[in-house]
């Protein structure tokens, strides 16, 4: 997790307790295990229920001194080198492959021998992985997401409102994560909907996240049933209005937010968090169609809600700190990472897509491929690149924010050919062709002689002729693209510091956490190098002339 190995004689040790198999699925893989697991093991002597001191003074009292230390145990195992080989083969499969893995399995694979002599192996490693840009990566991450948490005007002594019970208003496929994530708390939700017919499907899609997490055994039968009954579906207002907390998860309109948020004023108790789900609105506007604008705010789940580790909370102009430190303890509860952002067209992470998608496009049009740019940013570490996601989210829902972005802003430059795409009936996975086909599924994505047609095409309409574009422009224009919309998002006061937007790219949008966020990956490569490709992508005549403007916060630092 942090592109280390335990520094303190862990890969000696454990191999000793827990036998060499086990101590490489912990050390490698990293995830934390529980203790009646380990029952059985020289690592856990006993495993007590409730209190554990009379436990502990009993064992003390009746265990055989000197207790053997783990370093005296001999290290039996003849498929040492068969496993170690099997976890060194198992990693190669991956599609990034980190050192501290690797090394990890080399110090355990030195257990075998004299205990010295590993921990020096052990050393060694640890030392210089702390140097690689890996580890300063996932460092930097680590300690981002605990600083995101710090937010100004909200102290440990802030009052926190109360949160017994939520109401979610959509039943849509967000409105449905919402739902599972807040059920998944143990928070009592009361789902509403306009109509019958609506309400059910939503309840369908409820009910099959679960069946399919039973399915997978990642919760009993039971369980599931538990978490369904703090459910309540309802077709009626009145019956909401008694919750502490509601999420609008409607149409991304703000005519029908503006309806919505109508109708919450009149039912909703004093004191109830208004929340709206919205990813690119204005947040100030619509809590300026209730009269309690303190009770306000964003709460921008991404898809799927349940399963995202991002919540973006949106501070609207009036959000009163009470309210904002009740979204933060929420997000905890959640088991979600918070980043609070300010008021402005796609709030952090949405804003910044756009920059990175325009470019894209753009980038397609001078002669990329959308597998090529694809293939190049997924070669750098993003887990999707920006054409599979596009199919995957859906192109009417893109179309619906370029519209709104093209009306509210006469001066934005913007490729059409996704909207070509559109005209077409492609909107992506949900109809089986989007950017891709999908012959065989969601799962495979081909490349399409329909998108490449469309291409072509859409080439000799604007007039461009088509020019190799090498993956080293592809990578640097859709990573200083995030970076340059940045340095204007920071100097805007959007959001309070560099870590928290790194921690939205990390969380959110795929960004490869080994390189620790856009910003500190330009920090890494120096700020001059990227303002230098910046001013040369500038001299581009094709897209928008303005795009490559030099933020005025790059240019100072660099």
């Amino acid at each position: 997790k942090l592109g280390l190995l335990p520094g303190a004689g862990g890969t000696q040790r454990l191999p000793r307790l827990v036998g060499v198999a086990r101590a490489i699925e912990m050390i490698v893989g990293g995830e934390p295990v529980r203790a009646a697991d380990l029952a059985g093991t020289r690592l856990v002597d006993r495993v007590v229920a409730g209190d554990p001191l009379p436990g502990a003074l009993e064992l003390a009292a009746t265990a055989e001194a000197p207790h053997p230390r783990a370093r005296d145990l001999p290290l039996v195992e003849p498929r040492l080198a068969v496993l170690c080989e099997e976890a060194r083969a198992k990693l190669s499969e991956q599609r990034t492959v980190l050192p501290a893995p690797l090394r990890a399995v080399a110090a355990i694979e030195a257990a075998a021998g004299p205990f010295d002599e590993g921990l020096m192996i052990e050393r060694r490693a640890f030392v210089e992985l702390m140097e690689t840009p890996e580890s300063k990566g996932l460092r930097h991450a680590f300690f981002a997401e605990r600083t995101a948490g710090k937010v100004e005007g909200v102290t440990a002594s802030t009052p926190v409102r109360p949160l017994e019970e939520a109401a979610v208003i959509g039943a849509g496929t967000m409105g449905a994560g919402i739902t599972v994530a807040l059920l998944d708390a143990g928070i009592p939700v009361r789902l509403l909907e306009a109509d019958q017919a609506a309400l059910d499907r939503g309840l369908a899609r409820i009910a099959g996240i679960y069946e399919g997490q039973v399915k997978k055994g990642r919760m009993t039968a039971g369980e599931r049933d538990r978490r369904l009954a703090l459910l309540q579906p309802t077709l009626s207002h009145d019956d909401i209005g008694h919750a502490d907390l509601v999420i609008e998860a409607v149409f991304e309109s703000l005519e029908v937010k503006r309806d919505v948020f109508l109708t919450l004023d009149r039912v909703m108790k004093p004191g109830a968090i208004l929340a709206t789900n919205t990813s690119t609105l204005d947040v100030d506007a619509i809590a300026g169609f209730t009269r309690r604008p303190a009770d306000v705010l964003g709460l921008h789940f991404f898809s799927p809600a349940n399963v995202m580790r991002l919540l973006e909370v949106v501070r609207g102009r009036e959000t009163s700190p009470d309210v904002l430190a009740g979204a933060l303890a929420l997000a905890k509860r959640l088991r979600k990472v918070a980043v609070v952002s300010g008021v402005c067209d796609g709030f952090i992470g949405n804003r910044m897509l756009d920059a990175y998608t325009r470019q894209a496009w753009w980038l397609v049009e001078e002669g990329a491929s959308p597998e090529q740019v694809d293939r190049a940013i997924e070669a750098f570490g993003f887990a999707m690149g920006p054409f599979r996601v596009g199919d995957l989210v859906g192109h009417d829902v893109s179309q619906a924010i370029r519209q709104h972005r093209r009306a509210s802003h006469p001066d934005y430059r913007v490729s059409t050919l996704p909207d070509n795409l559109c005209a077409l009936g492609r909107l992506g996975q949900k109809t089986g062709g989007g950017w891709y086909d999908y012959p065989e599924g969601p799962r495979r994505a081909v490349p399409s002689p329909v998108t490449a047609q469309l291409v072509e095409a859409h080439r000799a309409e604007i007039g461009v002729v088509s020019r190799p574009v090498d993956d080293a422009e592809i990578v640097d224009r859709l990573v200083y693209a995030l970076v340059n919309e940045v340095a204007r998002i920071l100097d805007e006061g959007i959001a309070a510091r560099s870590s928290d937007i790194d921690v939205v790219y990390l969380t959110g949008y795929g960004f490869p956490r080994a390189r620790g966020g856009p910003m500190f990956y330009a920090d890494q490569i120096g700020l001059d190098r990227v303002l230098r490709r910046v001013k040369e992508f500038a001299r581009n005549p094709h897209g928008d002339p303005g795009f490559w403007t030099p933020a005025p916060l790059l240019t100072r630092l660099a």
